[in-house]
């Protein structure tokens, strides 16, 4: 008897949103590859648009091309290490990209198994049966504080150090992901995005949005429309990946 074989399908949508004058946030995604990805770039002028371009490039490109005996998640955590020295060697070399930086949150799908690895506070999340959950911790000053107890979640959103970023890729010669390593039902749905869609959304308002029986990219569209409706004060990038039995793919 043969055994049913996961399949994905994905989409995604960026916005620069109603504030923000140019769009710094990156996405792109081999599904051939089961390689997806969201950059939320940082830098004066236009070098956050530039070190989350370049974290997304090196990645896919070194996934794409990647040692099929390697290891995937090993695979992808050195892709990551690649694009943090590739931005790292840039903005070296360039006085106008000095200090430029993205965070990176990334999928890594293998039939019925998935790694998310992260830096930065992009995020992660998985919405299964309905419910909603977030699979990455962000690398945030606020984020980390609470962590300890040493905030509650009333003073990280009054905080005036809550986009404090205590890792990203870029900004130093050296840094590590963390790695989630996950297993997949079909019908799970996964949501990378950067952090303009979640300061404005809710976790539970997220989940809602996505129980709508919807083509992904209108999803998507769902997501961004409601960031923006709610402030819309960053770029909203979402990329969504849906994992289905060969005879349940649907875009």
């Amino acid at each position: 008897m043969s055994t049913a074989v996961v399949h994905y399908t994905a989409a995604a949508v960026t916005d620069r949103g109603r504030k923000r004058p140019s769009n710094e946030d990156a996405f792109g995604f081999s599904v051939e590859n089961g390689i997806f990805l969201v950059a939320d770039g940082m830098g004066g002028a236009a070098a956050g648009e530039v070190a989350s371009s370049l974290a997304v490039d090196e990645v896919l490109t070194r996934m794409s091309n990647r040692a099929s005996a390697m290891e995937p998640e090993i695979a992808a955590e050195q892709a990551i290490l690649a694009a943090n020295q590739t931005i790292y060697s840039r903005a070296q070399q360039n006085v106008k990209l000095s200090g430029m930086g993205t965070t990176l949150v990334a999928l890594l799908a293998m039939d019925r198994n998935v790694w998310v690895l992260n830096i930065g506070d992009s995020r992660g999340y998985r919405l299964r049966e309905g419910h909603l959950q977030q699979l990455t911790l962000d690398h945030s000053l606020v984020e980390e504080q609470m962590r300890l107890g040493r905030m509650t979640a009333e003073e990280a959103a009054r905080s005036p150090l809550k986009n404090v970023i205590t890792r990203a890729l870029g900004t130093q010669s050296q840094v590590s992901p963390d790695i989630f390593a996950l297993d997949v039902e079909p019908g799970d749905l996964f949501l990378l995005c950067s952090d303009g869609l979640t300061r404005e959304l809710t976790d539970s308002q997220i989940e809602l949005l996505l129980g709508a029986d919807l083509p992904l990219e209108d999803l998507c569209a769902r997501l961004v429309a409601a960031a923006k409706k709610a402030g819309g004060r960053d770029n909203i990038t979402c990329l969504l990946v849906r994992a289905a039995l060969d005879a349940d793919v649907r875009q």
